[in-house]
């Protein structure tokens, strides 16, 4: 089975939609999906995910099932620096890295902070609903990985949100999601693709073999967007900065 975790195109948050350039980053992804044979389509409730699948879906005549538990990953908690709520998974890199369970996939979640923002109970109900999901296709957790009730070469794409896709990954690899969600980065429209592996019958592991891809982009000549991204450098002033 192959999965395509997808990131909605360049939000406008505003309006809990697109804005005219993720509207042109969903059609480059259209272009690029209708070439795909995907068997199941599911999607965030949330509109930039929503209007990001509904270009692709239209392109194809095809309709995706609504999952709530694909929407952002945002529980609050009140992070180090500051005296006010913020999502969950956003830190500075001078406060997460001196706490050894962040790195742990076990304890991270038993961090202050995260306990105080029950953060490891969302975890839990988003990876839990994703598993039902997987079971559904014919792949049950068991364990640290699945056993194959019903082995396939489906494909299976998933439009949600760069803080739930890091939840998704990190649940499949037994890592914990702060390291995802501090050491990679998903831009808009990126294609995250993941394969089962069944090396000996009936157990299978999955597989990253492409993260936050762009290709789509580039073929049509559209420039990647720069949001999720932090400044390269702090001199560059209009660049995000914290």
């Amino acid at each position: 089975m192959r999965l395509l975790i997808i990131r909605h195109a360049e939000p406008d948050y505003a309006v809990n939609s697109l804005t005219k350039k993720g509207f042109r980053e969903a059609a480059c992804l259209a272009e690029r999906l209708s070439k795909v044979k995907i068997d199941a389509f599911y999607v965030s409730p949330l509109g930039r995910a929503k209007d990001t699948a509904a270009l692709t879906l239209e392109k194809l005549g095809r309709e995706a099932t609504e999952c709530e538990w694909l929407r952002e990953f945002a529980p609050r908690i009140i992070r180090p620096d500051r005296e006010y709520e913020s999502v969950s998974w956003d830190w500075l890199p001078q406060d997460w890295t001196i706490e050894d369970r962040f790195y742990d996939r076990t304890m991270w979640g038993e961090v202050d902070a995260m306990r105080a923002g029950k953060v490891k109970e969302e975890y839990q109900w988003v990876t839990e609903s994703f598993d039902k999901l997987l079971a559904s296709h014919g792949y049950v957790r068991e364990q640290n990985y699945y056993r194959v009730e019903m082995g396939n070469h489906d494909t299976i794409a998933l439009f949600c949100h760069f803080g739930v896709e890091c939840v998704l990954l990190s649940h499949l690899l037994g890592v914990s999601p702060m390291i995802l969600w501090q050491g990679f980065c998903a831009l808009p429209s990126s294609v995250t693709t993941v394969i089962t592996e069944e090396r000996r019958k009936g157990i299978a592991c999955f597989r990253i073999n492409g993260f936050g891809d762009l290709s789509h982009l580039y073929a049509a000549g559209e420039e990647p967007s720069f949001l999720a991204r932090f400044c390269e450098n702090y001199e560059n002033k209009e660049e995000r900065h914290d």
